[in-house]
C-alpha cells in the first residue's frame, strides 16, 4: 500500500495501542459519514507493474472516543504475482473497539462478487514478536478472497479503532504518501468533530495538493511521481509528502502530560522491599556515582526485559514495586524501578524520551507526538555532572557522561515541563572500532609468522559481544574460532582470551597464533608487503542534479587499525622503507596514517574519523576536485638488501607498537586533533 495512517510503532514505549471497547469480532457496518471516498481512476491500456489502484483512500477521524482510521482501495490485479492482495490481514488490540469491516467485493466483467457473503475472518491470537520479549496481545483477523484471479479488481474497505486512556482527549499521528506508489489514484483525509481540530504541520509538497474544510483537510494525487529525497543528505529532508497532527501544542506539553505517570510509578509503597534495598546499596556505597552504579546493576542484572503493551501498558509504565515484584519490565518499568532506587538514595534524577533508532534528526521540526519516542531512560546529576543509566543495558553498562545511543534529540519527562534538548555533537575522542595486528616475522623471511590479533569495539556492538562471549567458556570460544578460521589466513590458534573493560566500555577480543606472511618477491633479494588495514579507498564524488542547497552527510564514525611488524632478524633498519606518512581532511573527515621503524619493528596506524557529519554543498564541490591527488597506497613496506643509506620509515613521527601503550585509552594516536 502506498498511503500510509502512521503512528510510528515503536518497541518499547509509545505504541499507540487502542484501549477503550472490549470486543473480540471483526464487525460489518455501513462506511462512516465522515470517510469520503475518491471516484474511481480509469486503468489506461498502458498499465504496468503487477497492480494498479484504480483507488486508495485513507482517512482519520478525531472524537472524543479516539482516532477512528479508514482504508478503502479498488485495485486491479494484474500479474499474478498480486494476487497475495487477496489475502486480508487486520490487526488490533483485543481491549479496543474491534475492527468494522465495510465490504469486500470482487469485480469480474460485468458481475459483482459480494466476498462476506461466504467467506468470515478468522480470528488469530499470536505474539508475533515474542522471540524478541514482546508482549502486546495483538489480535489478528485474516481472510482469503476465494477464485481472485488475474484482470479481477478488488475492493475492500474498513475502519480500525485506536485511543490511550493514558492520553486524555490527545491525539496525534501522521498521515502520508510512500515515496514510490504504484500508479492509481490516491486520497488521505484527516477530520475531526467540533472542537477536535489538531494542531497542524505540512511538508510543501503536502500545502499544494490541500483541499480543506470546516473540519477536514484532503490530498488527492493521480499517479503520484516517484519521491526521491537528495542523496546522501541529513535524514530530516527525508521527510516529504507528510501530514502531522498533534494535540499537544508544545514539547513542555507533552512532557508535563507523561510526568504525573512516571512520578506516580516511581512512588515505593511503605512497605516497599525496595527500600530495604535501597540502604543495602547505600550501606556498601560511599559514594553518589557508586550508589547509582549499583543501583543500575541491581536493575539490568535482577529485572529481565519484556515488553508489556497489554492493558494499556504500551504508554503507562508499571509501578516500580510491580516490577521489582515479577522480575521483568520493558525501559518504562526498568526506569521508574531506577527513579525510585535512586531517590531512596538522594540522587536526582528524570526520566528522558528518546529516539534509540537514529532517526531522530529534524525532531525541532517536528510537531509534539509521543510517537516519535521508542525508548525512556533517566538522566541523573550526581556531584554537578550529568550521567545517563540505561536499565534495559546488560549489566556491565555503567552510568555514562555520554548516552549509549548517538542521540540528537531528548525529552525530558518534568512536572514543568521539559524542551526539547538538543545533544551537542563532537567528534569521537576514542575509536569506536581498533584493529591491532601484530606480525613477528624475526625468525626470517621464509618461516611462519607468530601473530597476535586484537579488535577492540565499543559501544552498543561491544555490549552485543558481551552478551555473546560471556555466555561461552574460554575452552569453547576456543574451540569455536579454530573451526571458524584456522586454515585461512591462519596456520595454527593458540589461545583466543576475550574480555569486557568496563572502565572503558570495550570489548576485547585477541587471538593468537601462526600463519604464514604473504611477501612479494620482488627480485634480486627484494621483498614488500603491504600490511593489513594500511591503505584508504579514495572518497567518492559528492554531486547532486539537484538540491543543490541541501548539506551532505556522513554517518559518524571513527576507526583505527594498528599494524606491527617485527623484521627478520637478519636484516638491517637502513635497508627498509615504507609509503609515505600523510594527514588529509576532505568531506568532512580526518585521513590519517604514520610510520616508524624503531628498536626493530616497523609500526604503522591509520584511523578515519568523521569530524564534520554535514558539509556544505560548495565543500563538496570543492573536495570532490580534490579526488585525483588523493593517496589510496596501501600500506607497503619495503626490504631493499643493496640499499644501505638512511631508513625511509616515516617522516620523524613517534608511533606506539602494538605492545607499547593501553590501547582502550581514550587519548589513542589514531586521529591528529580536530580543527577548530
Amino acid at each position: 500500500m502506498a498511503l500510509k495512517v502512521s503512528l510510528l510503532f515503536s518497541a518499547c514505549v509509545f505504541v499507540a495501542t487502542p484501549a477503550f471497547a472490549q470486543s473480540q469480532e471483526v464487525r460489518r457496518g455501513p462506511v462512516p459519514a465522515w470517510a469520503v471516498a475518491s471516484s474511481l481512476m480509469p486503468v489506461p491500456e498502458t498499465a504496468t507493474g503487477s497492480v494498479f489502484f484504480r483507488r486508495q483512500d485513507a482517512e482519520i477521524h478525531l472524537s472524543d472516543q479516539g482516532q477512528a482510521q479508514y482504508n478503502g482501495y479498488r485495485v486491479k490485479i494484474l500479474q499474478p504475482s498480486a494476487l497475495q492482495f487477496g489475502n486480508i490481514s487486520i490487526a488490533w488490540d483485543p481491549s479496543a473497539s474491534a475492527p468494522i469491516v465495510h465490504g469486500i467485493k470482487v469485480f469480474r466483467d460485468e458481475q459483482t462478487t459480494d466476498v462476506l457473503k461466504n467467506a468470515t475472518f478468522e480470528i488469530l491470537r499470536r505474539e508475533d514478536q515474542l522471540e524478541q520479549a514482546k508482549l502486546d496481545g495483538t489480535l489478528t483477523a485474516v481472510l482469503r478472497v476465494p477464485d481472485l484471479r488475474v484482470g479481477d479488481e478488488l475492493e475492500v474497505e474498513l475502519t480500525t479503532f485506536q485511543h490511550s486512556p493514558a492520553l486524555g482527549t490527545n491525539e496525534s499521528g501522521l498521515l502520508l504518501l510512500g515515496p514510490s506508489p504504484q500508479p492509481g489514484r490516491y486520497r488521505l483525509g484527516l477530520s475531526w468533530d467540533e472542537g477536535h481540530k489538531p494542531d497542524l504541520k505540512m511538508t510543501a509538497d503536502m500545502t499544494a495538493a490541500m483541499q480543506s474544510s470546516e473540519r477536514a483537510i484532503h490530498f488527492q494525487f493521480d499517479n503520484p511521481r516517484l519521491q526521491t529525497a537528495p542523496n546522501d543528505a541529513p535524514i530530516r529532508y527525508q521527510w516529504q509528502r507528510v501530514v502531522e497532527y498533534s494535540d499537544f501544542h508544545d514539547w513542555p506539553a507533552l512532557s508535563r502530560h507523561f510526568a504525573p505517570l512516571y512520578a506516580k510509578a516511581s512512588t515505593l509503597a511503605p512497605e516497599s522491599s525496595l527500600k530495604l534495598e535501597a540502604a543495602r546499596l547505600r550501606s556498601a556505597n560511599k559514594s553518589q556515582l557508586d550508589r547509582a552504579s549499583a543501583a543500575l546493576k541491581l536493575v539490568q542484572q535482577n529485572v529481565r526485559y519484556i515488553y508489556v503493551g497489554l492493558n494499556g501498558g504500551n504508554l503507562v509504565p508499571a509501578s516500580a514495586d510491580e516490577t521489582w515484584r515479577r522480575r521483568y519490565g520493558d525501559c518504562k518499568g526498568k526506569t521508574v524501578l531506577l527513579l525510585a532506587l535512586l531517590r531512596e538514595l538522594g540522587i536526582d534524577a528524570e526520566a528522558v524520551l528518546v529516539n534509540s533508532n537514529g532517526v531522530d534528526d529534524g525532531f525541532d521540526q517536528r510537531l509534539p507526538i509521543p510517537q516519535l519516542f521508542d525508548h525512556v531512560l533517566v538522566r541523573a546529576r550526581i556531584d554537578g555532572k550529568v550521567y545517563w543509566l540505561d536499565g534495559t543495558l546488560p549489566p556491565v553498562a555503567s552510568p555514562s557522561a555520554e548516552p549509549i545511543f548517538p542521540f540528537r534529540w531528548v525529552l525530558p519527562v518534568t512536572a514543568q515541563g521539559g524542551d526539547l534538548e538538543r545533544m551537542e555533537w563532537r567528534p569521537a575522542a576514542a575509536p569506536e572500532e581498533i584493529s591491532l595486528f601484530e606480525i613477528d616475522a624475526r625468525a626470517g623471511f621464509d618461516k611462519p609468522a607468530r601473530i597476535v590479533s586484537t579488535e577492540i569495539v565499543r559501544g552498543v556492538p561491544a555490549l552485543e559481544q558481551q552478551v555473546q562471549f560471556s555466555a561461552v567458556s574460554e575452552g569453547q570460544l576456543l574451540e569455536l574460532f579454530r573451526q571458524g578460521v584456522t586454515g585461512g589466513a591462519w596456520q595454527t590458534i593458540d589461545d583466543v582470551k576475550w574480555r569486557y573493560d568496563q572502565k572503558a566500555g570495550a570489548s576485547i577480543l585477541t587471538i593468537s597464533g601462526t600463519a604464514a606472511v604473504d611477501w612479494e618477491d620482488d627480485g634480486s633479494g627484494k621483498k614488500s608487503l603491504a600490511l593489513p588495514g594500511g591503505g584508504f579507498n579514495p572518497p567518492e564524488r559528492r554531486v547532486r542534479i539537484d538540491h543543490k542547497d541541501v548539506p551532505f552527510y556522513t554517518k559518524p564514525e571513527y576507526s583505527c587499525h594498528v599494524t606491527t611488524v617485527r623484521l627478520p632478524s637478519s636484516t638491517k633498519p637502513n635497508q627498509w622503507s615504507s609509503e609515505k606518512s600523510y594527514d588529509t581532511r576532505i568531506f568532512g573527515r580526518n585521513y590519517h596514517r604514520a610510520w616508524e621503524l624503531r628498536e626493530g619493528a616497523i609500526r604503522m596506524i591509520r584511523g578515519s574519523r568523521i569530524e564534520q557529519p554535514e558539509i556544505t554543498s560548495a565543500t563538496a564541490l570543492r573536495d570532490n576536485d580534490r579526488i585525483p591527488a588523493f593517496d589510496n597506497s596501501m600500506g607497503w613496506i619495503f626490504y631493499r638488501p643493496s640499499e644501505t643509506g638512511k631508513n625511509a620509515v616515516g617522516d620523524g613521527a613517534s608511533v606506539p607498537a602494538t605492545y607499547d601503550i593501553d590501547w582502550t585509552a581514550s587519548d589513542v594516536p589514531c586521529a591528529s586533533a580536530p580543527e577548530t
